[in-house]
C-alpha cells in the first residue's frame, strides 16, 4: 500500500473506532458504516483536515439479492448463438427482512491528500432508507434521485426526491434483481387511438449472459499448475 492509503486507514481507525469497518483491496480502502451515522461521517470526512474529502465523485446503489448466484454455468463458451441460454432460472422471492440486501456506496475523493475513499452503507429490505447527503456535498441530488428511481432507496431530507430516468407512471423499480428483465409492460402507438398505449409484455424470458468458468483463471486464482483439479 502507498502511504497516503497507509495514512488514511490509520486516521479512519482512530477517528471513528468501532464504529467504522475499513478494508484495503488493490490500494483501494473501503469503510462500511451504519446507516444512522451517515450524517455524522460524511460531514467530518468533508471538514476535518485528516481527511478533507471535498468532492463527492459518485452515489450509487446495489442490489446483493442474488450475488454470488448464477442463472447457468458452463465450462465452454461459443462463439455464436445463445441457444443454451433459453432456460432461465427463477430468482429465489425475498422473503423480508434482509439487512444487507441494499447498499448505497459513496466515491469520495480529497483533492488535498490525493486519495480516494469508497464508502458503503447497507440497508434493510424492507425500509431502504438513509439519510441525504446534499446539504453536505450537493452534487449528491441526482446521484440520489437515481438510486431511488432505479432501486427504490430513499434519501431523508432530499430537496427534490422523484424519479429520473424512467417514464412517467411507470410502477416498480428496473435495477432491482427481482424486477424482470424483459419489463412489465411495452407500449406502441395506436393509429386508432392516436397515442401511445401501454400492453402487458409479449416478450418470451431468455437468458442470454452466461456465467463462463474458465479453467485457465481457476489455476492462476487458485495457484495450482495445469489445467488438471482431479489430482
Amino acid at each position: 500500500m502507498s502511504d497516503a492509503v497507509d495514512k488514511l486507514v490509520a486516521c479512519l481507525q482512530d477517528r471513528f473506532g468501532r464504529a467504522i469497518s475499513v478494508g484495503v483491496a488493490f490500494s483501494e480502502v473501503t469503510a462500511e458504516i451504519a446507516a444512522k451515522d451517515v450524517l455524522a461521517t460524511c460531514t467530518a470526512l468533508r471538514d476535518e483536515a485528516d481527511f478533507a474529502f471535498a468532492q463527492l465523485s459518485d452515489l450509487c446503489a446495489v442490489d446483493y439479492l442474488t450475488f454470488g448466484q448464477a442463472e447457468w454455468e458452463t465450462t465452454g463458451a461459443t462463439g455464436s448463438g445463445f441457444s443454451r441460454g433459453v432456460d432461465e432460472r427463477e430468482v429465489t422471492p425475498s422473503t423480508g427482512g434482509n439487512e444487507r440486501r441494499f447498499a448505497v456506496v459513496y466515491h469520495l475523493l480529497s483533492i488535498t491528500h490525493n486519495v480516494r475513499l469508497r464508502l458503503k452503507v447497507y440497508l434493510n429490505e424492507d425500509e431502504p432508507i438513509v439519510d441525504s447527503v446534499v446539504p453536505i456535498w450537493t452534487g449528491a441530488d441526482w446521484f440520489e434521485r437515481e438510486a431511488f428511481d432505479l432501486y427504490g432507496v430513499m434519501f431523508t431530507g432530499h430537496p427534490d426526491l422523484r424519479r429520473l430516468l424512467t417514464d412517467y407512471g411507470f410502477i416498480g423499480h428496473p435495477f432491482r434483481k427481482d424486477f424482470p428483465l424483459i419489463g412489465n409492460v411495452e407500449m406502441r402507438y395506436d393509429a386508432e387511438k392516436r397515442r401511445v398505449i401501454y400492453e402487458p409484455v409479449s416478450i418470451t424470458p431468455r437468458t442470454l449472459v452466461p456465467k463462463v468458468i474458465r479453467e485457465d483463471q481457476v489455476d492462476h486464482l487458485t495457484g495450482n499448475q495445469g489445467g488438471s483439479h482431479n489430482a
